[in-house]
């Protein structure tokens, strides 16, 4: 019986791997919810999203993914964001909400931005809720 334990060995060690990899995405998996409730403390104060979204002190969010920065016809947009030829796509909304000035010199956005990952990652998960 002793000589069952070095074969098992290996495939224990492998299934450790295995499962120590799970936990570790699963633990930086996006948390819609945790999106939801940062979007109420963070972005809900000017943006709005859902069947009654509408512009406000900022544009809607709705269906942002895909869409062409300064579109909407329901905002006035500043000319900086009219012009920055942005898509949104999660790259392009990474890194305008890390740091808005940075991806649109000049936008009247007034937002110092979020610089925790997995909080612009749960972010984003939300918005995509949103289509």
């Amino acid at each position: 019986m002793h000589h069952a334990v070095p074969r098992l060995l290996p495939a224990l060690t492998c299934l450790a791997v295995a499962f120590a990899a799970s936990a570790a995405s699963s633990a930086s998996a996006a948390d819609i919810q945790a999106g939801k409730e940062l979007f109420s403390t963070r972005c809900a104060s000017c943006h709005s999203v859902g069947p009654s979204a509408r512009a406000a002190f900022g544009p809607q969010l709705n269906a942002v993914f895909g869409r062409r920065a300064g579109s909407t016809a329901d905002y006035r947009y500043s000319p900086a964001m009219t012009a920055s030829g942005v898509v949104w796509t999660a790259d392009t909304l990474r890194a305008f909400i890390k740091s808005p000035g940075k991806v649109v010199p000049g936008t009247r956005m007034r937002f110092w931005g979020i610089g925790n990952d997995q909080q612009i990652d749960d972010l984003l998960a939300y918005l995509q809720t949103y289509r």
